[in-house]
């Protein structure tokens, strides 16, 4: 049903005004040779991800109802994360959003870290949190490990980045073209990687690789697709472990498969999935868990969810989508909605794993 006009234009102004807005910003830009996935000007996805016009976005959000997002809660921090895990021991940490602690073998990896009021440019427009982060910026371990998946605000969001900079010194891993703007920032120890380019780093020289995902990258109008968006996999002792970054469902999952075999765990996103026009670069919870499976995942973590109210679907809305999905499959996967702060030691791969492990709990 067509909702009234006028209130779906009330409702949008706020994400117009900031889209206008940005256009007064542009990130950095990749400049190399072409690849399979770079024209020698911008990038592409593997996958079927075509652009958006703006009246095709406007009027897909006229076509649906936007779902409900409270006011801001000052919900209690959970616990303190441990300081480190041993070897074979994997513990995730669901902090807000896309930000997630991962600890494995010694080294702990933060991903796409935001403690920032708004996912934003700016203070004062753009998607404002309704709950604080789940575990306080002072409560972090020692960070080694940074890894940004694309430079949007949500998730390249610079004022965490630079407390994290001045307070643990790792190293940041971002997408192709991306290094310039952390370095200008002053950040010490960046490095760029290419899909399918690794990295070596913390205590026990974990290795990370650089992996597709189906996404966009720009931090204005003008430079659009010109840096290079990512998921990340950690070789661990126990298992690969792949943070998926924002992405659509594409066939990189079974490319990212077949190169590291079954996962001991996948942090995969759910949320920002409505208007259906965003399904290509946008995961819902059907789309996550089909990605679980291509992965032959022995547990994921859902993220992207509950915290910024980056799209139509509503604050609650991708989680309780899972869990009734969950409960309609055969043999129920081990796949986890966290709570905000809430901290797990991963099980082990199963020997013989094919990524539908009992849930346990």
């Amino acid at each position: 049903m067509r909702l009234d006009h006028r209130h779906q234009v009330t409702r949008l102004w706020p994400v117009l005004a900031l889209s206008l807005f940005t256009g007064c910003f542009a990130g950095t830009v990749h400049r190399g040779p072409v690849t399979d996935h770079f024209n020698g000007e911008s990038f592409q996805n593997i996958g079927d991800a075509p652009k958006l016009s703006p009246l095709t976005l406007i009027s897909a959000v006229m076509e649906e109802r936007r779902g409900t997002w409270r006011d801001y809660a000052a919900e209690p921090a959970g616990p303190k994360p441990p300081e480190r895990v041993g070897p074979g021991a994997l513990r995730v940490t669901f902090i807000n959003h896309a930000t997630v602690l991962l600890q494995a073998d010694g080294v702990n990896v933060l991903t796409d870290p935001i403690y920032s009021e708004r996912a934003s440019p700016v203070s004062f427009v753009g998607p404002k949190r309704v709950r604080p982060p789940g575990i306080r910026f002072e409560d972090l371990p020692p960070i080694d490990v940074v890894v940004v998946s694309h430079n949007h605000y949500d998730h390249m969001d610079l004022p965490t980045l630079r407390q994290l900079e001045a307070a643990h010194h790792p190293l940041f891993l971002v997408g192709l073209g991306n290094r310039e703007l952390l370095v200008d920032e002053g950040f010490q120890h960046v490095e760029e990687l290419d899909w399918w380019q690794s990295a070596k780093s913390g205590p026990q020289a974990l290795k990370v690789w650089a992996v597709p995902a189906q996404h966009r990258s720009n931090r204005g109008l003008t430079d659009q697709e010109e840096t290079l968006w990512a998921g990340y996999v950690l070789e661990t002792s126990g298992g690969p472990v792949l943070f998926a970054g924002d992405t659509g469902l594409g066939p990189h999952f079974d490319r990212i498969a077949e190169r590291f075999g079954p996962m001991r765990l996948s942090v995969l996103p759910i949320g920002a999935f409505r208007p259906r026009v965003l399904h290509p670069v946008h995961m819902g919870p059907e789309d996550a868990l089909k990605a679980h499976h291509v992965l032959r995942s022995g547990t994921s973590v859902a993220m992207h969810y509950g915290t910024f109210p980056m799209a139509w679907d509503g604050q609650d809305e991708a989680k309780y989508l899972l869990l009734r999905l969950l409960l309609k499959e055969e043999v129920r996967p081990r796949f986890w909605a966290l709570g905000f702060g809430e901290g797990r030691d991963v099980p082990p791969l199963a020997p013989g794993n094919d990524g539908r492990a009992d849930a346990g709990r």
